[in-house]
């Protein structure tokens, strides 16, 4: 297969001319909803939350800009040493990390908190996309490939499960299998791996700690333990539908302002946001996120690279992946499982890698007519 080299690089105002305002837009949209959140949260206050969710988001956002406008080769030569660097830091937590909650999943850098489990969100996406860019379409079902692109997968993945952090290691390896499906990885070998999954699948559950097996129980029946492990989902509900159609307005979420809903500013800001503004404000809220995800798979199907392509497609059913799950979450529809609303939660990790993640597919978006060699 002859395949081309780099095409010209485009000139800034073929830059300018090809950004995506709409996506921007909507991402500075859901940013500024996303600070008016966190201040409810603080009881209607510019406590720590708010103000530290403010300034990193008026750091990052900014930063998307700039790292938008590099070069879509960069992210592509670069994509297996980010994927190696950020291996390395997961080794890192896994040695020297800080422990809190009884979890090792951070890295302290003084000014930032460090979740390098965030970053491999990315990672894994930027590594299979670059793998998959050179494998010739008849060695894609070969042994060979599947072998190495399952290791790429499964040793982060192992390192995230020792933390401890169940959710976010399913949803790196989602992320992973998804790549694979687009690849063009016969269905068959999704179907096998299904069938040994729920073979084995008593052996896995046998291997969780207590605490991961009791949010399965929760999520089965809540209120067999309303007062203990099942309060939080219970709550959330009482939240959500308390809300009606159009919310109970801006600083006004009794389940909240009352100390009723424990995690509000991480995991379950969704339920804070749906009882202020409602039915109309969620599904206001959902429809900018589908447009996030619509402008991400339009960008990837404009680009000519099969490197771009790809990484579009993996990180547009990330977003997909993030949302769906932690809607489901805090509804009840899937266990707690610690998943942060992309944008939308507190902490620094998760907004880091997100808008990193943006930042590629936007440098997509302006070099979408280069073909990488």
């Amino acid at each position: 297969m002859i395949r081309n080299n780099y095409s010209s690089n485009p000139t800034w105002f073929q830059k300018i001319k090809n950004y995506d305002y709409v996506l921007v837009m909507c991402i500075l949209m859901i940013g500024i909803a996303s600070i008016f959140t966190m201040y409810s949260t603080d009881g209607g206050q510019i406590l720590y939350h708010t103000k530290s969710h403010f300034l990193k988001f008026s750091i990052f956002f900014p930063m998307m800009i700039i790292l938008s406008f590099i070069n879509i080769k960069f992210w592509h030569s670069s994509s297996y040493l980010f994927y190696l660097v950020v291996l390395g830091l997961l080794f890192w937590v896994a040695l020297y990390g800080v422990k809190a909650s009884g979890s090792k999943r951070w890295i302290d850098l003084y000014f930032l908190n460090l979740q390098p489990s965030e970053l491999m969100k990315i990672g894994i996406i930027l590594c299979l996309a670059r793998y998959f860019h050179r494998v010739r379409t008849d060695k894609i079902n070969s042994f060979a490939t599947i072998l190495i692109t399952l290791t790429i997968i499964i040793v982060p993945t192992i390192l995230v499960i020792t933390q401890p952090d169940l959710g976010t290691s399913v949803l790196i390896s989602l992320t992973g299998l998804i790549i694979l499906w687009f690849s063009g990885l016969k269905i068959k070998y999704f179907f096998y791996s299904f069938i040994i999954f729920l073979i084995s699948l008593p052996f896995v559950i046998s291997f969780l700690k207590p605490y991961q097996k009791l949010r399965i129980l929760t999520f089965l029946d809540p209120d067999r333990d309303p007062l203990g492990s099942g309060y939080q989902i219970i709550q959330s509900k009482i939240a959500v539908g308390s809300g009606g159609l159009t919310g109970k307005g801006f600083l006004k979420g009794t389940q909240s302002y009352l100390d009723f809903l424990p995690e509000k500013h991480t995991d379950f800001i969704f339920t804070l946001f749906s009882e202020e503004f409602g039915f109309i404000g969620s599904m206001l809220l959902l429809i900018i996120y589908a447009i996030i995800i619509f402008r991400i798979i339009r960008i990837g199907m404009s680009s000519r690279s099969f490197f771009s392509r790809l990484y579009c497609f993996g990180f547009g059913f990330a977003i997909f992946l993030y949302v769906a799950t932690n809607m489901s979450m805090v509804l009840g529809l899937l266990p707690i499982v610690g998943s942060p609303l992309p944008l939308m939660s507190y902490g620094g990790s998760s907004l880091l890698a997100t808008m990193i993640g943006f930042s590629i597919v936007l440098s997509a978006k302006v070099n979408n007519n280069q073909v990488i060699s």
